[in-house]
């Protein structure tokens, strides 16, 4: 026997989880130079982070010495503000993924199911499966969550159900009816974590805040990213809201200093910078018009999307186009391995940047 032969066996199972292609890693596989590449591909912010943000990182940095505020105080202090919550109620992450992993790591055993939807955010797969967990995926209905088969699905054996909204990679979204109806059906013994890691870019009225459920469903977990609207991705700080219960059973299996100084600093900063969350936002909202537009330009269809990306549909030549435009010193993001092979994901990027990746696009289907 070996050494892996003794590894747990349900993380020997485990594919671990594919990021979007570096730019360094492209401009050493092509040749390229790194200032000529756009990458589209892991949903970032290309605003830049907030100047507020790097002004308080480096006021951190004479810290670095010292360890950071494991309880985040100030931080929650400022989220329990603006979002009317206790500070008791919110959990820390390194990311949102943390939040999603404490819950699962609280009440998912050997055997335990755990409900996701089809098309949905892979880590749930992975988080569920690393305790132990029996994933039961549920089809996609026109390619969002179909929330009233989740519920159905929900078994005796079922601890934590995953829903997000709006939902990546697609960009579909489920409404306040829906998610009313779904919520009033799930069991109060299942936890139900609400992802909305792109709850700022969505304007639409019937968008439900999964903040304003959680006096009606103790069992109820939301979970917010500061990587997406906030700038902040490359410091991995999210965080989740819900009852203080269960904020206090997530704090028992959270890493202590899970969060650093400089992300807590960004963080509390970025938050008190309204202005730039607002022209996150609309840099957003001006380049989906721009992609959905060029998409009709091209006869390409696209998957109606909320959140800072879109899908468009390739059939059959995905798989080329996604490596064609690498050629061409552009990452998108390949969506197969989310049972949507004809499919390619791309992120919202900056006026050139999203020109950019049309005109190559545009070269490749019509050469």
């Amino acid at each position: 026997m070996t050494l892996l032969d003794h590894a747990v066996q349900a993380v020997k199972e485990l594919r671990p989880y594919q990021p979007g292609k570096p730019i360094d890693e492209l401009a050493r596989e092509f040749g390229l130079a790194v200032e000529d590449i756009v990458k589209l591909a892991s949903n970032e912010n290309p605003l830049g982070p907030s100047p507020k943000a790097i002004t308080a990182i480096e006021k951190a940095l004479k810290e670095l010495t010292r360890y950071p505020d494991g309880n985040g105080f100030n931080l929650k202090k400022i989220l329990s503000e603006k979002l009317e919550v206790a500070p008791a109620q919110i959990t820390l992450g390194n990311g949102s993924s943390d939040i999603l992993e404490f819950i699962v790591k609280c009440f998912v055993n050997d055997g335990d199911e755990v409900v996701v939807s089809q098309h949905a955010f892979a880590i749930y797969g992975l988080v569920a499966k690393m305790q132990g967990g029996v994933v039961t995926q549920v089809p996609a209905k026109n390619w969002g969550h179909d929330l009233e088969a989740m519920a159905a699905a929900i078994s005796d054996k079922t601890k934590v159900v995953f829903v997000t909204n709006p939902n990546n990679p697609t960009g579909t979204w489920n409404t306040k009816a829906e998610v009313d109806a779904f919520l009033a059906k799930v069991p109060k013994h299942v936890v139900v974590l609400l992802d909305e890691a792109y709850f700022e870019y969505v304007h639409k009225p019937d968008y439900p805040n999964g903040i304003d459920y959680l006096k009606d469903y103790p069992n109820l977990v939301v979970t917010r990213t500061f990587s997406k609207a906030y700038g902040l991705a490359s410091l991995r700080v999210g965080y989740g809201i819900s009852s203080e219960e269960l904020a206090d059973l997530m704090n028992r299996v959270r890493p202590p200093f899970n969060v650093d100084s400089l992300a807590l600093a960004a963080a509390e900063a970025t938050l008190k910078d309204d202005a730039y969350v607002r022209q996150s936002i609309q840099l957003n909202d001006d380049g989906m018009a721009q992609l959905e537009q060029g998409f009709d330009q091209l006869n390409v269809k696209w998957i109606p999307s909320v959140g800072n990306f879109i899908c468009f549909e390739v059939t059959g030549k995905a798989a080329e186009i996604y490596q064609g435009l690498l050629e061409k010193g552009v990452i998108v993001r390949p969506v197969a391995g989310y049972e949507m092979p004809d499919h390619l994901r791309v992120s919202i990027g900056t006026y050139e940047e999203n020109e950019t990746f049309l005109l190559a696009l545009k070269s490749l289907l019509q050469g």
